[in-house]
């Protein structure tokens, strides 16, 4: 890649992030790198963790400039390098080592209005401790109806919270797809499903008496009233993900969840 000469920068809000703040100026200052707020930069760098990831690559969906990562989380599966590691790390980044990942995003569809989720899609029951009735088909192929707490939506970026914590499956990034994975599905036989691009996932709420709130990337975007519907496609962007070469999916995937 060639070298940086403007880099974006977002932060977590956490003790301990105005020294870091600091270390970064000063080795942009050394590489000659200028620091901004806006979209006109050649990489935007995170302090933070996973959410702040997220968020920034949110931010950066479309402008073409990539996202690399300092952990200051408590996983930090989506950064690539250590807070102890921010000089060196950011000086190769600065000079130009560094790749970028391209990401699948998700595009929802819900009463009229379409969201990118970087993340995920749920749709989940509006009233706590009420189970929802969701039927589901895809590429206009009816799949059934189950009771449960709600469906979840992951791209691959997302697949490693959320869709894990719930027994899914962990999809490669570069895969070119979403896994679905119910929540706490009222059935013995249920199991996520992989779908690649190109069909739609249509999803029905079919609870006579609730409504259904659909979240992406953990915010409310609508609600779908009994018999209502969202659709949910493999998106036509891709989110930026930036990194060290060394530190590949499987290096992070064997550090974090192999122990």
């Amino acid at each position: 890649m060639p070298s940086v000469k403007r880099a974006a920068v977002v932060t977590i809000e956490r003790d301990g992030v105005d020294v870091a703040l600091a270390r970064l100026r000063a080795v942009a200052e050394r590489k000659g790198v200028e620091l901004v707020d806006g979209d006109d930069a050649d990489i935007a760098i995170v302090l933070g963790g996973d959410g702040t990831m997220l968020r920034a690559l949110a931010r950066f969906l479309g402008t073409g400039v990539p996202v690399i990562g300092v952990n200051y989380g408590r996983v930090g599966f989506l950064t690539a390098m250590s807070a102890d590691d921010l000089e060196v790390g950011l000086e190769r980044v600065f000079d130009g080592e560094y790749e970028t990942v391209e990401l699948s995003t998700l595009e929802a569809a819900v009463n009229g209005t379409t969201k990118v989720a970087v993340n995920d899609v749920v749709v989940a029951g509006g009233t706590l401790g009420r189970m929802v009735e969701i039927g589901y088909a895809i590429g206009g192929e009816d799949l059934g109806h189950q009771p449960c707490d709600g469906l979840l939506c992951a791209t691959p970026t997302g697949s490693t919270a959320y869709n894990l914590s719930n027994g899914g499956p962990v999809l490669v990034w570069g895969l070119d797809a979403m896994v679905l994975t119910f929540v706490a599905p009222h059935a013995l036989v249920i199991r996520p499903l992989v779908v690649p691009r190109g069909p739609d996932v249509t999803i029905t709420n079919l609870t006579p008496d609730l409504e259904a709130t659909v979240l992406v990337d953990g915010q409310p975007v609508g609600t779908l009233a009994s018999g209502e519907q969202a659709v949910v496609r493999v998106g036509s962007q891709h989110s930026l993900l930036a990194t060290l070469p060394e530190v590949t999916f499987f290096s992070r995937y064997a550090a974090t969840f192999g122990r």
